[in-house]
């Protein structure tokens, strides 16, 4: 196995040590586990293309692994900082939608690879994540009062419409983009 692909399952390794730690109530650990996951993210995908270390496991587990690490997480949200199921569910459902298409383009020969959209997206995603981390911290370990504690509620608030409109129009990007592979289904 090469270098990228074992980043990409430590990656997945490191999901169950993630909900363990948020749900034990160690909200450090869980931030620091779920920022090297997401670092792992960044790397494994640009060592395989630099180094020519693509492999199908890795073109399959890599998308895989990102979409579990940010469902748990998003689960975690809903359970723990109050984060509403209809926003999960918007985004989960744009990842399986992009999911399904890249694997109908796959099937027809062609490659859909991360726009900027995409990567912008991941990103909000993985920031508002951290800092729904560091927030469940404060207010879990530190109970946070008053004036304080509203404001960054509200930031995550703002974080999450951020998320959620990066995250829908990125999937509509796409599709738009790829208009042309509904044509070819029928």
């Amino acid at each position: 196995m090469n270098l990228p692909n074992k980043l990409t399952t430590a990656r997945v390794v490191m999901i169950p040590l993630f909900l363990v730690a948020v749900y034990q109530g160690w909200w450090l650990a869980a931030l620091v586990i779920f920022a090297l996951a997401s670092i792992t993210d960044a790397l494994d995908g640009h060592i395989a293309r630099s180094r020519g270390l693509v492999t199908d496991f890795g073109k399959f587990m890599d998308p895989l692994a990102d979409k579990l690490l940010v469902t748990a997480a998003l689960m975690v949200f809903v359970d723990l900082l109050e984060v509403p199921g209809w926003v999960v569910f918007l985004i989960v459902a744009r990842e399986l939608a992009i999911t399904g298409l890249r694997t109908i383009a796959a099937g027809k020969g062609v490659v859909m690879a991360a726009d900027k959209w995409g990567k912008v997206k991941t990103a909000s995603q993985m920031v508002w994540i951290c800092y729904g981390l560091v927030m469940g911290f404060c207010f879990h370990s530190l109970a946070i009062p008053g004036d304080t504690g509203r404001v960054m509620f509200f930031a995550f608030q703002a974080g999450m419409a951020v998320v959620l409109c990066t995250t829908l129009f990125s999937g509509w990007n796409y599709l738009w983009n790829n208009r042309g592979l509904f044509a070819q289904m029928k």
